[in-house]
């Protein structure tokens, strides 16, 4: 009797719709709008009521004559049974995931985890679709969070698989896994201490510098805040043994960068001339900025080598906590000395990288499957691994066949040019978890305008920026594009880099280091920035935001050639020498000056033909007001013209018919 009321009752569940049950949870009743209207009388039915429900019959009615039961009672009757029913689901699909947390943790599996439901195929679709609007609502929740977008996808699956709290070193692993404090870089930098004096002596103290000249990189600048300064030479030879490289790294490194060798790969020389020096400034835990990177040239080279002192800080930082939880283990036993195992920041996030496109993206977590998988037979466990190739990825067939582009512009705008995107990485020992929340993460992969949505403004509600607090290695790769783009947004993210955070996110604070307590981790966090130019604003981020306690390396080549040599056409170039009298006044002289002094050549009907470069769109605002004040017979073009607006300006100035064409930096550099 119980198995044919429970079936009809799970049949007349699922007559209803999604809106449906959820008003029969919330009120009780069905909607009156469903209500089915039926021309035949119904049928007396049984049905067993609720034990909540008052009867106002007797026992003996209700055993002798079979009771008519509305269709309000009926639905009501099945409540009960309707939650059994939803926690039966649940409890099944927590047993799932339990089932294949389990079959993840089992080391011999070479499996790669990847979700390919329905669901997740929508959320793709929603997601590669996200509007690269900074105002957006919708994009200011904390990441990681119940109150995020819809449109924003997190991995909460393997979240006991990747958790540092509850994972252990095995103990015969644990001596091979434990860091030489005394040689290895990261363990002298992470326990170098500070004192309260050497702090306060920072905004005192002038900046000291020295000059070197290396082999490849050129004229180095070392700097450092603090009073002792310190340089180095590179070595002729380099051995990967020296560089105390986390295990795989050692062996996939070789056969990872063997593209950029020149000879047969080998340990004795890994890397090229340029990443040698490089990685010798980085593994030195060194400020970087390094305003040469191209993206024909070497682009490819230095990210190759700056996702392996990533993935080496990042394997280190994790192989510390997980020996230490196998230590406080111990010492819980009963075995072990009491000691100060501090280990980790106020958040887990570490690293953050910042580069401008998707595809950028893409290049960096296929850089650090490689670097942690290598040439070996046995897979790695990489989750949602193919949810990120979509969502990250291009497709060929979606660029023009015939657009034909110079070759720095194919460099730079390749594959998946989206600007809006974020995403946490977590790695714990041969396994990366993508789309990791970003409490749970330890490298942050993200685009200005993706961190500029989290971070917010002041007083907007829903905003958060704690998972800044305890970066230790920020790269900025491409800083030059972000010229383009918005660089409010990257001093927005530099002004809440490495802040305390408003809440605890969970932390144990008897594990959290003390410098990062005493918010001193901005001291503690190393900054590489790459470039393709030098350029003053990107200058001032390196000067006044990276105040590394190891000190400051900038690159400081002076260009041997100059671009104006490389100009086909003979024409004859004029350069006007202006004066401002201090910086604040400089954009008003300029604007003065070009409107008093060089605009008047250029009326005469003779210049029919005058294309006015504008690098900064507030200046173009600016002259196009003043233009349309004056009256003058001109057309512009700026990076907001549609593509109609384009072609009508163009063909008024071919023709002769606009004297004046306004034209954009950011036009040209996206259009060009």
């Amino acid at each position: 009797m119980g198995k044919r009321r429970s079936r009809s009752q799970s049949q007349l569940l699922n007559s209803l719709t999604k809106k449906q049950k959820k008003h029969l949870r919330d009120f009780g009743e069905e909607h009156p709008f469903y209500d089915r209207v039926s021309r035949k009388e119904a049928k007396p039915q049984t049905c067993q009521l609720s034990e909540s429900l008052d009867t106002s019959s007797s026992e003996s009615e209700a055993e002798n004559e079979p009771e008519q039961v509305s269709g309000y009672n009926r639905l009501l009757a099945t409540l009960k049974d309707v939650s059994k029913e939803d926690e039966e689901e649940e409890e099944e699909e927590d047993s799932v995931i339990d089932e294949t947390e389990m079959n993840l943790e089992d080391g011999d599996s070479d499996i790669s985890v990847e979700e390919e439901t329905a669901v997740a195929s929508t959320d793709v679709q929603k997601n590669a679709a996200l509007p690269a609007d900074p105002k957006r609502k919708d994009g200011h929740g904390p990441p990681g969070t119940s109150e995020e977008s819809p449109e924003e996808f997190t991995d909460a699956k393997h979240e006991s698989l990747f958790s540092l709290e509850t994972n252990f070193l095995e103990e015969e692993r644990e001596g091979n896994c434990s860091l030489k404090a005394l040689q290895d870089p990261f363990a002298q930098h992470v326990n170098k201490e500070l004192k309260e004096k050497d702090i306060q002596a920072v905004a005192t103290n002038p900046k000291t510098t020295h000059q070197l000249k290396w082999p490849i990189l050129g004229q180095l600048v070392f700097s450092s805040r603090f009073q002792q300064l310190e340089t180095f030479k590179p070595p002729k030879d380099i051995d990967l043994k020296s560089l105390h490289l986390q295990k795989p790294l050692e062996s996939t490194w070789i056969k990872t960068n063997s593209q950029f060798l020149s000879g047969p790969p080998n340990s004795s020389s890994p890397f090229t001339p340029l990443q040698k020096e490089l990685f010798l400034i980085m593994n030195s835990y060194r400020d970087l900025f390094y305003p040469e990177r191209t993206a024909l040239k070497n682009g490819e080279e230095i990210r190759q080598v700056y996702c392996l002192h990533v993935i080496n800080h990042v394997l280190k930082a994790n192989a510390q906590v997980l020996a230490n939880n196998s230590r406080c283990r111990s010492q819980k036993l009963g075995v072990g000395d009491d000691d100060d195992f501090r280990d980790q920041g106020l958040t887990r996030p570490k690293v953050l990288i910042v580069v401008p496109f998707r595809e950028a993206a893409l290049r960096v977590v296929q850089l650090f499957i490689s670097l942690l998988e290598g040439d070996s037979k046995k897979k790695i466990i990489v989750s949602n691994k193919k949810r990120f190739n979509g969502e990250y990825g291009s497709d060929p067939e979606e660029r023009p066949p015939n657009l034909k582009r110079p070759e720095d512009y194919e460099a730079v705008f390749v594959g998946n040019i989206d600007d809006h995107f974020r995403t946490g990485v977590a790695i714990l020992q041969r396994s990366i978890r993508l789309y990791a929340p970003f409490y749970s993460s330890d490298i942050l992969i993200a685009s200005p305008l993706g961190l500029r949505t989290i971070i917010g403004g002041e007083g907007e509600k829903k905003r958060d920026f704690d998972f800044l607090s305890s970066i230790e290695l920020l790269i900025i790769d491409q800083a030059d594009i972000y010229l383009m783009q918005n660089w409010e947004h990257v001093l927005h993210l530099m002004n809440h880099m490495n802040l305390l955070p408003l809440d605890s996110h969970g932390v144990d604070f008897s594990r959290v280091r003390m410098w990062s307590l005493n918010n001193w981790s901005k001291y503690y966090r190393q900054t590489l920035l790459f470039g393709a130019l030098q350029d003053a604003q990107i200058n001032s981020v390196f000067n006044k935001y990276c105040v590394n306690v190891q000190g400051q390396v900038a690159v400081r080549n002076v260009p041997v050639t100059g671009c104006i040599s490389h100009v086909l056409v003979q024409l004859p170039h004029v350069f006007q020498r202006m004066e401002a009298e201090n910086l604040a006044s400089v954009i008003d002289a300029r604007f003065n000056f070009f409107v008093n002094k060089i605009l008047p050549q250029y009326r005469d009907a003779v210049m029919s033909h005058t294309l006015i470069y504008v690098p900064s769109y507030f200046d173009f605002v600016r002259l196009r007001n003043y233009f349309k004040k004056e009256d003058l017979n001109f057309t512009h073009i700026c990076e907001y013209t549609q593509k109609s607006g384009v072609s009508r300006a163009r063909h008024f100035f071919l023709q002769g018919e606009k004297q004046f064409l306004l034209l954009t930096e950011r036009f040209h550099f996206y259009k060009r």
